[in-house]
């Protein structure tokens, strides 16, 4: 199979209820992480570095932000005479609650593209990950669907998870619905599946005409009337579904393993350009284990932090294990601990905010304390 056959599909809006506080004012897609990315930098990365170069995001509101941030695609490798990227916004003006009305609905650009398959991701997803070696699986083993896999704890935001019964040759067994999931592990999907389109356009009309719009059902039942075959994706995966699994994330960056894995030269990921002049760190400043991002003044003490472009820390503030995001100002002899702090904040001098690792305390965007 040929990466210039595979056609990508990303859902930009995955869990957005489940992470209200962040996606109030933006689509999933668009939440900022790492200091300098979106998470939808992640999904287009991995599809610009496998080959792919046709790539639909859907987007069901809040998405102007996502627009903006991903542009044309230049950013991506995808705005070339051959490439492209298409933000597609709810049909009509109405967002589609269900998986499958939301497909049948934008199947004239699904059936437009030259492709034969489509790769179908979630926004949701921060993995960095070879989509070349599932292409090749696809095609060895002869297979109908592909599931991406990965063996790991549920996040607590998936109400309903998908588990699979996979077999040695990798054919998958039994899909299990919402299972009784405890504190192990478990071979579950988060949403990636590739196949043919006219296979899976074929389905959608069928569950459409028997008003079948729950796709997990779908999914259960097409283990009995195709190959389906599933791909483990054994490098780092972060699904964020929740406030606690986004703190959680943006702390496991301080890994240098984690950050070699995610940010491989080999296979870069890509995001919107904005220049910046360095950062400077003042003579009263003291920076710990903390990811910085251009244009930053730094004039308290740093520890622990992911702090985005553009954010102001005062004299004699002390923070520590926060992210912060960008143009934020934060005041002199601040103190604070556990804070996820939005966009263009400003918190005033001699403020104390305090949360735990499992309840991280979070300002709005704009805000002012």
């Amino acid at each position: 199979m040929r990466s210039n056959n595979v056609m990508g599909f990303i859902f930009a809006g995955t869990l957005e209820d489940k992470i209200p506080e962040l996606a109030s004012s933006r689509t999933t897609a668009s939440i900022p992480i790492g200091g300098k990315y979106r998470l939808i930098d992640f999904a287009l990365s991995n599809m610009s570095n496998s080959g792919i170069n046709n790539v639909g995001i859907v987007a069901k509101s809040n998405f102007m932000s996502l627009m903006d941030h991903v542009g044309s695609g230049s950013a991506y490798d995808l705005s070339k005479r051959r490439s492209n990227l298409t933000i597609l916004p709810p049909y009509g003006g109405k967002a589609f609650s269900s998986f499958v009305e939301t497909i049948y609905n934008m199947h004239g650009y699904i059936e437009h593209g030259r492709e034969e398959y489509i790769l179908i991701s979630q926004g949701n997803l921060v993995t960095n990950f070879d989509y070349t070696d599932v292409f090749e699986f696809h095609s060895k083993k002869n297979s109908d669907i592909t599931f991406i896999y990965n063996h790991g704890p549920v996040p607590a935001g998936y109400e309903h998870p998908i588990t699979i019964d996979v077999a040695d040759d990798g054919r998958v067994k039994q899909v299990f619905v919402k299972p009784e999931t405890g504190k192990g592990e478990y071979d579950q999907l988060f949403g990636t599946i590739l196949l043919r389109k006219d296979l899976l356009m074929r389905e959608i009309r069928n569950a459409l005409s028997i008003n079948q719009l729950d796709i997990k059902r779908i999914i259960q039942k097409s283990i009995e009337k195709y190959n389906v075959y599933a791909y483990e994706n054994k490098g780092y995966c972060a699904a964020i579904s929740t406030i606690n699994d986004y703190f959680a994330f943006n702390m496991d960056l301080m890994k240098k393993e984690v950050r070699d894995e995610l940010f491989n030269p080999k296979r870069p990921i890509y995001t919107k350009v904005r220049d910046d002049a360095p950062s400077r760190y003042g003579l009263t400043s003291c920076v710990k284990n903390s990811i910085i991002a251009q244009g930053c003044v730094i004039d308290g003490e740093v520890e622990n932090c992911v702090i985005s472009k553009g954010v102001y820390v005062g004299e004699g503030a002390k923070i520590s294990n926060c992210i912060i995001m960008q143009d934020t100002k934060i005041g002199s002899n601040t103190k604070l601990n556990y804070v996820i702090i939005d966009k263009d904040v400003v918190i005033k001098d001699g403020r104390s905010l305090m949360g735990f690792d499992s309840y991280p305390i979070y300002i709005a965007k704009k805000s002012v304390v």
